[in-house]
């Protein structure tokens, strides 16, 4: 995973704090839960990365508040402090460009997405493929993306 990650980021030589950007489809689930868990580790491991998390489409009746139920219950559960509300965003061009490392939070639901409305962006996105709670219970897929993030977190300390 380190030759894997340096080849999307390149050398870390910034002083100012380097930005991950988490992508789903309503930036209120599986992406919300990887910035709130990403930030409170990296904080604790005195990391210089900050993660933002936006989604494609947020507009959807399902998704009531500012985060998943599933996801907030998840954080408590691993005593994560919760930071102030904001409510789902669209993710810009400009979000994009700032960002160090994008990682899109499901490939084969995504990518489309990615190549629809951002094509030239379509190959500088790390894919993972956790599935969203429609088609794996929300515990096993939040349990996955733990997982996926303290390994993430390994690997940056290490090219730190």
């Amino acid at each position: 995973m380190v030759l894997f990650l340096e080849n999307h980021i390149g050398v870390l030589t910034s002083p100012m704090k380097n930005k991950i950007l988490f992508l789903c489809t309503g930036n209120y689930y599986r992406s919300k839960f990887s910035e709130i868990y990403f930030n409170f580790l990296a904080q604790q491991q005195h990391l210089n990365w900050q993660a933002f998390s936006r989604g494609f489409f947020i507009a959807n009746p399902e998704n009531v508040g500012w985060i998943s139920p599933f996801a907030l219950k998840k954080l408590q559960e691993l005593q994560v402090p919760i930071p102030v509300e904001r409510l789902p965003e669209r993710v810009t061009k400009e979000e994009l460009k700032e960002a160090t490392l994008i990682i899109a939070l499901h490939e084969r639901e995504h990518r489309p997405f990615i190549k629809q409305l951002f094509p030239d962006w379509e190959n500088k996105i790390v894919y993972w493929n956790i599935f969203d709670r429609h088609d794996v219970a929300p515990e096993q897929a939040l349990t996955e993306l733990q997982g996926k993030i303290e390994e993430l977190l390994l690997t940056l300390n290490m090219l730190a």
